[in-house]
């Protein structure tokens, strides 16, 4: 296969201006939010379904992989093409095609972000309950490949839960529906199978989603505690009563270090660890839950509960959550965030874990996690530039997640395997359990031509396939630009 002859097909059916080769271009999609690397052979941007399959098709004939790719807001590696090949962006096809208010739901492209959903949603009193920390930056394409969760998630749950639907393109270039807008339990569930497949069966092109409306009322308490051993036995004792908040967070000192500068959420600089808790339903409803959260966070030793009612309140309360890892830029150039789950109830003695890996590796970490479900996120802290950093900090992050394993938890809660992950399925998953699903990916024609490297271990790294490429394309000629 030619490079230049690809880059022609490709240019021939979406048009020259989206189809992207030069270096200097290729260089913007060879990350996303996570610290590996991997260069594409050309980038393309549909604006359709169409579009999409016919780059795929054009990909196929030229023997080449396809790498999906939203936002980049990623942090598994989902979306770096590992093995080159032809990386489709949806950025372009961010339409919200029809919002039915009254049957609840939203048909939406899959480059629409995250929150614009809920905006165009709330004129009608409802919105879209999937909440990731980049819902701000994070498209809706995206959340379905890794089935996206958020601080409410807890009560709501994950992306899969609200998509009724999907239009995807397959390996072979077919548009196919899967789904529709009501319901609909006939059959296989391949909505499902999709949801959650991080690219490597086939690309989203639309996605139909079921809206909720908006509660009568909400609360949000901040709970504040000296150390994060009494947080931890709060949220226990919370879910343990049987109550299920819509949201139950943790953030430790060193995150409200890095935060209470940059969003000046009203943190106290001496607190050793804060819950941020949600309740809603109707005013009554809500009022009660609120009063025994705090009862029992005042039980297990908080030394302060503050309450936000008003929309103002709860806003200034959530700012240093949702801003957690931005303002972490303040303690360190870079850092390294990790995503496992673990039972509630061990919390402390992880977490005790956590602190003692990273302080015997010598990083800093800083701890924002969703504490209602154990979905931890440890963010480890270092400077890249300093050689054998990155390596190290890898080797500390393994560690972590075979801690979470070892406690009887998994090795991702939302951010999904992609690259990061993939040789820790052996942990979890047995030989058997790996065929079966190398099998379902076959059954969708995708084998090597969806995502290579992601989910399954391998001990090809994309370090391999990413100095290669870059040294071919840095070579200028005709095979280097067309």
């Amino acid at each position: 296969m030619k490079r230049s002859d690809l880059i022609l097909d490709l240019q021939a059916a979406i048009g020259r201006s989206w189809v992207l080769h030069a270096p200097e271009d290729l260089l913007v999609y060879e990350y996303d939010a996570t610290i590996d690397r991997g260069l594409p052979e050309a980038v393309v941007l549909p604006e359709d379904a169409k579009g999409v399959a016919t780059a795929v098709r054009i990909a196929r004939k030229h023997h080449v992989p396809v790498t999906a790719r939203g936002a980049g807001t990623g942090l598994s590696g989902g979306a770096i093409p590992c093995e080159g090949g032809v990386v489709i962006v949806t950025t372009r096809m961010n339409q919200i095609v029809e919002l039915d208010s009254e049957n609840r739901i939203a048909i939406v492209e899959p480059g629409v972000i995250n929150l614009d959903i809920s905006r165009a949603a709330a004129p009608h009193g409802l919105y879209y309950a999937p909440d990731p920390s980049s819902q701000k930056a994070c498209s809706i394409g995206g959340n379905v490949a890794e089935n996206a969760g958020g601080p409410h998630c807890l009560r709501y749950g994950t992306t899969t839960n609200h998509v009724l639907g999907l239009e995807i393109v397959t390996a072979d270039g077919e548009v196919l529906w899967l789904g529709g807008k009501t319901a609909d339990t006939r059959g296989y569930d391949l909505t499902g199978v999709v949801v959650g497949s991080e690219g490597t069966l086939a690309i989203v092109t639309k996605v139909i989603v079921r809206l909720l409306h908006k509660p009568e009322a909400t609360i949000t308490l901040l709970a504040i505690f000296d150390a994060v051993t009494q947080a931890s036995r709060a949220v226990s004792a919370i879910i343990g009563k049987g109550m299920v908040p819509a949201a139950l967070e943790m953030m430790d000192k060193n995150t409200m270090d890095a935060v209470e500068p940059f969003v000046h959420a009203g943190y106290p600089p001496d607190a050793g660890a804060v819950l941020l808790i949600e309740v809603e339903g109707l005013k009554e409803d809500a009022q009660e839950q609120a009063d025994a959260v705090a009862s029992i966070c005042r039980e297990l030793e908080a030394r302060e509960i503050r309450i936000g009612l008003s929309q103002e309140d709860r806003d200034r309360l959530w700012a240093g959550r949702k801003g957690a890892l931005g303002a972490l830029g303040r303690l360190a150039p870079s850092y390294y965030i990790l995503d496992g789950v673990i039972p509630r109830t061990l919390l402390p003695t992880v977490l005790d874990g956590v602190y003692e890996a990273c302080e015997r590796f010598g990083f800093r970490v800083a701890n924002v996690f969703h504490a209602g479900d154990g979905n931890l996120h440890p963010n480890v802290m270092f400077d890249e530039r300093v050689p054998g950093a990155t390596q190290k900090v890898l080797d500390l992050g393994e560690e972590i997640m075979r801690l979470c394993v070892d406690a009887g938890g998994s090795i991702t809660g939302e951010h999904g395997v992609g690259y990061e992950k993939r040789n820790y399925m052996s942990w979890i998953f047995s030989e058997d359990d790996l065929e079966v699903m190398s099998r379902l990916k076959a059954a969708f024609g995708a084998s090597e031509r969806f995502n290579p490297g992601k989910v399954f271990p391998t001990s090809k790294g994309c370090g391999e396939v990413s100095s290669r490429m870059r040294a071919a394309i840095a070579k200028v000629g005709a095979d280097a630009y067309v």
